[in-house]
This record gives C-alpha cells, sequence and structure tokens, in this order.
C-alpha cells in the first residue's frame, strides 16, 4: 500500500467524487495511478495511490509518485496567455496570442525561410500533443527543426537501435526481469530513477538466484544489493562491452546458428574490437580490476537468460550511440535476444519519451517510424496529411539548435513543457540564445522558470491532472493518461494551441475537437503501408511500431482503453499480453537481419588537464525531478536531499582544501556553480557527482547544466553529461545563515533574501527555509534586520538574541502567537536542527517553552534528533534506523521495516537502508 499525501484544490465548479485511472508523469515505467477527488468545503481533496491492475507497476509507486498530489496546487500556475518579456508582461486572450504567434511564423517564412522557425519540445507531452505539433512543423511549416529534450537521455539508444534492428525497438518488458537470471544494469542508478522497476528486479531477485551486475562509475544505491560492481571509469563502456565480445567469441560461446541465420557484420565488429581481446588491456581501459572482469565475462557466457538495462550512463556520452551498439552486438553474439529473459533493453527517463519516438518527435525523424531523408517516406506522410509542404533534411539537434538561437539563423523558437536554460549542457549559452532571439513562445504550466522569462508570448498548458490522451512507457506499453481536474484559468491543451495557430495560418488537418481524434489519426499513420510479420515481404515499407487493431476505437473504446503493448495487429489482441519482438529472428532491415555495428573505444572528447583535473558526472536523486517546477512544491520530497551538494571522495577534498558541509565552487571553461560538499567514498578518485535539479528559482547559483560540457555524440547529437573536466574550490563566506518564512509570507521576503550572495530555497509543510551564506562583513544587528525585512507594523512581535563578538544572531517573528519568520546567522555549528525548526511552525500556537527554545536555536530536550532523511513516507531519519540496527543486531531491511516502518511502502529507501546496514556491520567487525 502506498502513502496517500492530501491536496486540497480551490475550485469554484464543485466536482463530483470520483476515481480516475490515469499514469504517473516522471520517468519511464509509466506507473498507472488511481487519482480520488472528493468535493470539500472550499473546493476539492485529491488523493493517489498506485493502479493495482496496471500492467507496469501493479499498485506500486515510488516515493514521487505517492506524492503527486503535492503537486497540484495553483500557486505557482501560469492561468492565462501573457505578451511581453518578464519585466514588461502583461495578460492577453488566447486570440491576440494566437495571431501574435501566426503573424510572426509567416513573416519570418516570408523574410528568412521556413528554417529560420524552430520548436523545441518534451516528453512530458502527450502523444497526441507531440502528433499535432509534428504535423505542424514538418508537415505544413516544412522544417525539421524541432527537437525534444529527449535528445538529452535516450537520443543515442534510438540510434543504436536503428542501426543493429532497423528501427527504433525496445524488444523486451518489464516481465522479462522476472524470467531472467542475470541482470546488468548499465549507466543506470535504478533504485533512484525507476524505482518501481528496481523494486521489481530486486523481488525476483529474493524467489531465485538472480545475479546482478552493476556498471557505474559511482557505487550508488542500486549497488547495495548487486552481486557484482564494476566500478567503471568514465566513458569506457565500449571497451568493456568490446572486450566482452571478444572474450564470447574467442571463449566459443558464440550463437553460431543465430549469426548465421539473422545476423550480418560480424566479422567487421571483432576486427574493430580486437584491442580489447587482452582481458589486461580493458582493465587498464577502464580502470576494473581483471578479477572482476573475468567474473562479469564467465557469468555472462554462461548464463543463457540476461538481461542488460542501459540508461543514461550510456546515452549520455560523446560515444553514446557505438556504447549501446557495443552492448547490443554481444546479446546478438549470443543469440540472447528475442527470447524470454534475455535482451539489450534501453530504459528511458521520461514518461512519454517512447511517445514522441513514435510520431517523430526529434529532429531527424519522420511520424510513425518513418525516415526524415527517405523520399519514399516523405511522400507516404505527406500524401497521408494532405500537407503543402514536407520536411526533407534532418533539423537542428537540440545544442545546435540553439546555438542557431543564438547566432541568429532562427528567429522565431517555440519552447514547449521544458526548462533548457537549466537543463542544457553549457546553459547560459540557452540563455544567451533566448535574450538574443527576435521571438520566443513558451508554453509552460509555470508562470515563472529560468525559460519563461525570456517568452515574447507566454501560453498556460494543462498541468498533470488536466491533461487527457495517451503514453508510451519504456516497455511499448501505452496507456491512458485521463485528466481528473478541471483546466484552471485559461489552460489549455497543447494540441490545441499548436491547431489554432495552424488554423489562424490558413492550414486545415487541424480540425482536431479532441484527443481521440489525434489518437485515431496518428494509429492510421502507424498503419499505413504496413502489415504484420506473416505480411512483411509484401510491404514496402513494414515497421513494428504498428496500431492497426486499435484503428477503430469509438470515443468510449479509447476512453476506456486498457494499458496495451505494440505492436497492435489485431483489434483483438489481448491488453493483458505481452509481446516480445524478435522471437522469429525478424528485424526491420530490409533482409531481415540485425547488424553487428563495429565500434572502437575512443575516450571522451575533452580530457582532464593541470587546469581542471577532476572529472564532473551529472544525474537524477531519488525525490526530484527534471528541473523542479513540480516536484519542488512538495514539502515531503524536499526532505531526503534538500540542498544542491556535489559528492567529492574524501583524498581529493584534502587535496583540494574541501570539507565535507561546507559550500564550494566547481568550474569548469563553460561555467560555475556553487554546492554543498559531500565528501564520499562511494565516488572514484578524481570524479565528482551532482545532481540536475536545482534552478534559478531555488538556488542562487546551482544550475550545474552551465558547467556541463557541450561536446555532443557525432551520430545522435546527445549531449556529455557525465564527463565534464572541472576544477574544485572552496567558497568563502564571512557568515551562514538559516531562514525560514511561513507559506504566504515568502514573496515579502525574497528581494531580501535574494541579495545575500548565496542562498537556496527548500519548501516545508508550512514553511519555506532558505539556507544562506555571504561575503559581507557580519553586521545584523536587530535594527539593521527589522530594516532588511518588512515585519514593521505593531502586529509582529520580534524576539532577538545577539552577540556580534560570536557573529550569532537570532530573531524570531511571531504575529497572533502563531510563528511566522525565523532567522539564524551562526557559526555552521551552532546552526539549529532543521527539521525541528519546521515542526514549530505547524503548531497553532507556540508555548512560552517553545518561544524560547526557537530564540535560543535548540530545543530544550537535547534527545538525538532523527539526522538526516532517509524514508519520506514514513519519516525516519538516519541516525533512528541506525540506532535500531545496532540495539537491535538487525541484518536485514526487513527487519528495519518491522521495528519503524521504514522501507515497507514505496520501498524508494530500501536501498539506502541495506547499506546502513553494511556499514554497522563493518564498524562490528572493525
Amino acid at each position: 500500500m502506498n502513502s496517500i499525501p492530501v491536496v486540497e484544490i480551490e475550485s469554484s465548479t464543485e466536482l463530483k467524487t470520483k476515481t480516475t485511472q490515469t499514469t504517473c508523469p516522471y520517468c519511464g515505467v509509466g506507473c498507472g495511478v488511481t487519482a480520488h477527488v472528493t468535493p470539500t468545503i472550499s473546493g476539492s481533496k485529491v488523493t493517489v495511490e498506485g493502479d493495482a491492475n496496471h500492467l507496469s507497476n501493479f499498485g506500486k509507486l515510488c516515493i514521487k509518485g505517492s506524492n503527486l498530489a503535492d503537486t497540484l496546487g495553483l500557486e505557482t500556475r501560469l492561468l492565462q496567455p501573457m505578451l511581453g518579456r518578464k519585466d514588461q508582461r502583461e495578460d492577453t486572450s488566447w486570440d491576440t496570442a494566437v495571431s501574435s504567434i501566426a503573424n510572426k511564423f509567416q513573416q519570418c517564412i516570408d523574410q528568412y525561410g521556413r528554417d529560420s522557425i524552430a520548436f523545441y519540445v518534451s516528453g512530458q507531452l502527450l502523444t497526441e500533443d507531440y502528433y499535432v505539433v509534428n504535423k505542424f512543423v514538418k508537415g505544413y511549416l516544412g522544417t525539421a527543426n524541432i527537437d525534444t529534450n529527449s535528445r538529452l537521455c535516450m537520443s543515442s539508444a534510438v540510434a543504436a537501435h536503428k542501426r543493429a534492428f532497423g528501427e527504433d525497438l525496445v524488444p523486451a518488458s518489464y516481465e522479462d526481469f522476472e524470467h531472467t537470471d542475470m541482470v546488468v544494469l548499465v549507466g543506470s542508478n535504478t533504485a533512484w530513477c525507476h524505482p518501481v522497476l528496481y523494486q521489481r528486479i530486486m523481488k525476483a531477485k529474493e524467489q531465485r538466484d538472480l545475479f546482478v551486475v552493476v556498471v557505474d562509475p559511482r557505487f550508488t544505491s542500486t549497488c547495495e544489493a548487486a552481486d557484482l560492481h564494476l566500478p567503471i571509469l568514465p566513458g569506457q563502456d565500449v571497451a568493456l562491452f568490446n572486450g566482452l565480445l571478444q572474450y564470447l567469441w574467442k571463449n566459443s560461446h558464440a550463437d553460431q546458428e543465430f549469426i548465421a541465420q539473422h545476423t550480418q557484420g560480424l566479422e567487421q565488429a571483432l576486427v574493430q574490437s580486437e584491442a580489447e581481446s587482452p582481458i589486461q588491456e580493458v582493465a587498464q581501459r577502464t580502470g576494473i580490476a581483471v578479477e572482476k572482469l573475468q567474473t562479469f565475462y564467465q557469468k555472462f557466457a554462461e548464463t543463457e537468460k540476461v538481461m542488460t538495462l542501459f540508461s543514461m550512463g550510456v546515452n549520455q556520452s560523446s560515444q553514446g550511440v557505438n556504447k549501446a551498439n557495443s552492448i547490443i552486438n554481444c546479446h546478438l553474439l549470443t543469440g540472447k535476444i528475442g527470447k524470454l529473459g534475455a535482451a539489450p533493453f534501453s530504459m528511458t527517463g521520461q514518461p512519454n519519451a517512447m511517445g514522441g519516438r513514435e510520431v517523430g518527435g526529434l529532429a531527424n525523424m519522420l511520424a510513425a517510424h518513418l525516415d526524415l531523408e527517405n523520399p519514399g517516406h516523405q511522400q507516404l506522410v505527406q500524401n497521408f496529411w494532405q500537407s503543402p509542404y514536407i520536411a526533407k533534411q534532418a533539423g537542428l539537434k537540440a545544442v545546435d539548435l540553439f546555438q542557431a538561437v543564438e547566432s541568429g539563423k532562427i528567429k522565431a523558437i517555440w519552447i514547449m513543457a521544458t526548462n533548457p536554460v537549466v537543463s542544457l549542457p553549457d546553459a547560459d549559452q540557452v540563455k544567451h540564445a533566448l535574450e538574443k532571439c527576435e521571438f520566443v513562445v513558451v508554453s509552460d504550466i509555470c508562470q515563472d522558470t529560468d525559460t519563461t522569462q525570456y517568452a515574447d508570448v507566454l501560453l498556460p498548458a494543462l498541468g498533470w491532472g488536466e491533461k487527457d490522451g495517451t503514453v508510451t512507457n519504456s516497455e511499448r506499453r501505452i496507456s491512458r493518461q485521463h485528466a481528473f481536474l478541471d483546466a484552471p484559468g485559461e489552460a489549455k491543451a497543447d494540441w490545441w494551441a499548436i491547431s489554432q495557430v495552424a488554423q489562424k495560418m490558413g492550414f486545415t488537418g487541424f480540425d482536431f475537437n479532441n484527443s481521440h481524434d489525434i489518437f485515431l489519426e496518428h494509429v492510421r499513420l502507424s498503419a499505413e503501408q504496413n502489415s504484420d510479420l506473416s505480411q512483411r515481404s509484401e510491404t514496402p515499407y513494414f515497421r513494428y511500431f504498428n496500431l492497426q487493431g486499435l484503428s477503430n476505437l469509438t470515443a468510449q473504446e479509447y476512453d476506456e482503453l486498457d494499458p496495451v503493448q505494440w505492436p497492435v495487429w489485431d483489434k483483438h489482441q489481448d491488453a493483458k499480453s505481452v509481446t516480445r519482438l524478435f522471437a522469429q529472428g525478424q528485424f526491420s532491415h530490409a533482409d531481415g537481419k540485425a547488424k553487428f555495428i563495429a565500434t572502437t573505444a575512443i575516450d571522451p572528447v575533452n580530457l582532464v588537464s593541470s587546469e581542471y583535473p577532476l572529472i564532473l558526472n551529472t544525474g537524477r536523486i531519488r525525490d526530484q525531478w527534471h528541473t523542479m517546477s513540480r516536484t519542488g512544491l512538495s514539502a515531503n520530497l524536499s526532505t531526503h536531499r534538500a540542498e544542491p551538494y556535489c559528492e567529492i571522495h574524501p583524498h581529493d577534498a584534502l587535496k583540494y582544501g574541501i570539507k565535507d558541509d561546507e559550500l564550494v565552487e566547481v568550474k569548469s571553461q563553460w561555467g560555475n556553480c556553487v554546492l554543498r560538499a559531500t565528501v564520499s567514498d562511494n565516488i572514484r578518485r578524481g570524479q565528482v557527482f551532482a545532481p540536475i535539479h536545482w534552478n534559478d528559482q531555488v538556488a542562487s547559483d546551482a544550475r550545474i547544466g552551465k558547467v556541463v560540457n557541450p561536446v555532443v555524440d557525432a551520430i545522435s547529437g546527445e549531449p556529455e553529461f557525465k564527463h565534464t573536466p572541472v576544477i574544485i574550490h572552496p567558497f568563502y563566506s564571512q557568515w551562514q545563515g538559516v531562514f525560514y518564512v511561513r507559506q504566504g509570507f515568502e514573496k515579502i521576503v525574497q528581494p531580501s533574501i535574494e541579495a545575500t550572495v548565496w542562498w537556496t530555497k527548500i519548501t516545508t509543510s508550512k514553511a519555506i527555509r532558505y539556507e544562506l551564506a555571504d561575503r559581507k562583513k557580519f553586521s545584523y544587528t536587530t535594527e539593521h534586520l527589522k530594516e532588511l525585512l518588512p515585519f514593521q507594523d505593531e502586529s509582529f512581535e520580534w524576539l532577538n538574541l545577539e552577540d556580534q563578538t560570536a557573529h550569532i544572531s537570532h530573531s524570531v517573528i511571531l504575529q497572533g502567537g502563531h510563528v511566522i519568520a525565523s532567522l539564524y546567522i551562526a557559526p555552521k555549528a551552532l546552526l539549529p536542527d532543521r527539521d525541528w525548526v519546521a515542526s514549530l511552525f505547524k503548531r497553532e500556537r507556540l508555548s512560552a517553552m517553545h518561544r524560547k527554545a526557537l530564540l535560543a536555536g535548540q530545543p530544550m530536550s537535547m534527545a538525538n534528533n532523527e539526522g538526516s532523511l532517509v524514508c519520506s513516507c514514513f519519516k525516519v531519519g538516519k541516525n533512528r534506523i541506525i540506532e535500531t540496527i545496532k540495539t537491535k543486531n538487525i541484518t536485514d531491511e526487513k527487519q528495519v521495516t518491522a521495528c519503524l516502518k521504514a522501507g515497507g511502502n514505496c520501498g524508494s529507501c530500501l536501498p539506502e537502508i541495506r547499506g546502513l546496514i553494511k556499514t554497522c556491520q563493518l564498524e562490528t567487525v572493525e
């Protein structure tokens, strides 16, 4: 059972009590969600839980999914169209906004040509939104300058699939992880980034002898339950898997019959990987001990059923496509593909990255898995759309696209459901590009993001609970996403906004009434000149992506559509069946065979130097999502890792003068940011890790994207997020502090807070917390603070404690017995326990003892606190878990759950609990 956070949504329209099946808007697992909406006096109450009948999660949700209700409030929402950039912005009507866009687009076409317009969209779009925008851009504007933030997470896998299989196909299903004998997790902190699938793998491991290998430079939570961790040097995955290919071949583990009947190109792949034939050479290149390599290679060779899951650590690389193909090569060589429990498996990052691939969401793709630069495919799509133009050459990929914006080649850009000023590499370049761009349109649910401030036209989009359509997860399962809330204000579906602009420009073919209309057109295009396997020889443009069986759905059938895997060749296909591709050895290349792709191990493009001697690796954390515009609203999700941070090895910390939990500056040749240091031996020497989530709305200087290396894979255009040469320095300040202000008052204190040189903003249940640091001389007297903070009328009561010599200043502001704000400036070791202070804001009225304690900055009782939060569901901290492990001699995470409930809900914290048990056991041994 999952925890059920509650949020009340203010609404002028009374909602009937209803239960709606929908899908989670976060990662690529694609979990089913059940949303309950109940009327209340002030509006409505929403609760969420996992959908027990959905085949992707069977009722399980991770901590982010469990707290979806926290993200549905309207406090940050954009509720009407607006014109003008941030400082001159005014409300406007949809008609005016649409006319402005249509007129500017036509002007750009007339004056500069079709390629002067670009779109940058998102894996957050539903398939129906994705389909309409791609139809508009590629078939009517006549340019392929439309790319998606999915370019940043899985485009390397797309290119690898097309090279090997002839089509962008993930051949397996989640069910395969329950039947395999070996799981290899490559470049994936699955426990944090795809927790529900990870828990499914762990359950399978409990039930039988499942061997788990993790290939990752860091020792992450995913490694806690692994049988083998291979701490590879960044960028050396091709060497690792080329070495495996050579080992398999030279030790007679190749499936010769499968190779002969169903593949081509092996000889060249073996020649290109010959340099990795000696295992000692692989060890030197990868930094992995020979003994570990031998264990991995032998286990892979001897195990019939192997699933290799690869994710961002493979894809986000200047060698991402070759990395993925080197993995696929090993499965082709051994015939470990198209069988129950055996396949390479690309795990996508976003909820509808796969749906975007179906409709040609990337700049080098056409809809329905057709090729953009194939004249026959161009004609097929143009005829189907009856469109006036069709894009005939690949458009600009994400990084190149924003460089073209800055150079002036792109005159107008429309950004939908994404925040590139935070998420792209060399992110300040994106900022400069948008500053210079003639015309910027942004569709978003949030009024203020790092990107929306550059919009000339700002359009209010629908949020998760208001959207209606479909999404496709990483196992090719199409699920319905149903709206369970009314659209607030004037928010509209993205497909509707595009259709309005298209019609205003005089284009026909955009008279869609609803998502059902769009879905049926999308389905019919997937089946156009296509067939099932039995007729593929008669079909010139065969694709496995075929939804023919859904082509005649009524509106009611569409509304009630059960989650189903494609291909759907037959309308009678059982939605609960699992479709495993390539079971008959039939691939999508014209000859029906798969291709081995020759790959060469190459070092990352930018190597470390004396100026930038460390390697920065970036990624996600457990409780946050992308740029935090949603998850940042949840107090529950802000407790696990509250501040922007970076991990560094103890030896490197000593070398560069870094202290644990102190501020540091991380700098590359592209930019710099300030983070909190976490000294950890879970990371290799010479490396630094930082999360991607923090933005300028929640921190003064924590956008790691502006530091990241903008080099891209030559084939896929996917950026190198895992290998940026950096230097790290202590960030010196005169003082540090922590400030709490009750929610509702934060906007009036924001100017004062943001005047400090460093700050970060954290949501708690009743208050906003700011961590602060400044280089100004300490001078915070009571008089100065009263001038600084806008709580000066007689209704506010001030409590103050000062010691200028010790650099201590405590101020507490009360109103009507409630604590409104509290500010603590002191040496870091003397700052109060954050969770304790936050808890006092929950009290209806403070007692005299609480007032004294709050002013003193410490509770009257000095009992041990919880420590940093591990279990967000049940609010169990690290200190209490460690104490329980030691006092009860615990050896298994289930015992911790039995004692404290921790790990007993979503399971996201179980890997961390396993790590704490191991640490305690090591201490006992020592």
